[in-house]
């Protein structure tokens, strides 16, 4: 079974460092095309947090792939085995990669089936293949979702994952403001359409979506592993009081 997960991670981390290296250098829209071919400095894709999530999922599975031949895969190894590759792949995944991967795929789906002019405007269709966009926009979620089924995680406190997730949605949205101000563009054709008052709320909300989705992949762990851990006594205390 290790030898199969590695092989997985091997092969999903792969593909998303392809569909990175793909987009930062062969994906160039034309700010005649669309302004979000606008750069600011060598920022080129990382202006968008679709990219910063692919390069997340990228170190993720890598860090996941190294775990199954160089770390440990236990449910419950003791201290001085957990491995280094264990204890990143145990806190990017509830802190990061799954409430970052489900922000970045439900936000992108939702306001592309509503108008696709406000996140992924027509005009660059000829630029971005199709197969990239579900890399980017499909894959992140589906891969991340089946990892938490494939191998158990021992979620760190809520103080720490949520801590990290705030700090990392704060850190972009400052990043967003930071190229607005040097460009006078906003990264995302929506914003343009907002006032003031409405891009604070708007941000507020996604700012809660992340959260909601950190709790989500909170649930979603407990509830496939709660009965796998049940012989683990201190994971399965801690689990049946989520």
């Amino acid at each position: 079974m290790t030898t199969i997960r590695a092989v997985a991670y091997l092969a999903v981390a792969v593909h998303f460092w392809y569909a990175c290296y793909y987009d930062w250098n062969y994906v160039n829209i034309p700010p005649t095309v669309h302004p979000m071919g606008i750069t600011y400095g060598r920022t080129k894709k990382l202006k968008f947090l679709t990219y910063w999530d692919a390069l997340l999922q990228s170190l993720f599975f890598t860090i996941s792939f190294l775990n199954e031949i160089l770390g440990n895969t236990e449910v419950s190894p003791s201290w001085g085995n957990n491995s280094i590759f264990r204890k990143l792949k145990d806190l990017i995944l509830p802190s990061l990669a799954f409430p970052i991967s489900m922000f970045v795929g439900l936000t992108f789906w939702g306001l592309y089936f509503v108008d696709r002019e406000l996140v992924f405007p027509k005009a660059i269709d000829p630029f971005f293949p199709p197969w990239l966009n579900h890399v980017m926009h499909t894959n992140i979620m589906l891969f991340v979702l089946a990892e938490m089924y494939m191998s158990f995680r021992r979620y760190p406190s809520r103080y720490v994952g949520v801590g990290i997730l705030t700090i990392f949605m704060a850190c972009y949205l400052v990043w967003l403001h930071v190229i607005y101000f040097k460009t006078g563009i906003w990264v995302y054709p929506i914003l343009e359409k907002l006032d003031f008052i409405a891009r604070v709320v708007f941000f507020v909300v996604l700012l809660g979506l992340s959260l909601v989705l950190y709790f989500v992949g909170e649930k979603i762990n407990q509830r496939i592993w709660l009965n796998r851990v049940k012989f683990e006594k201190p994971y399965y205390n801690e689990y049946k009081a989520k």
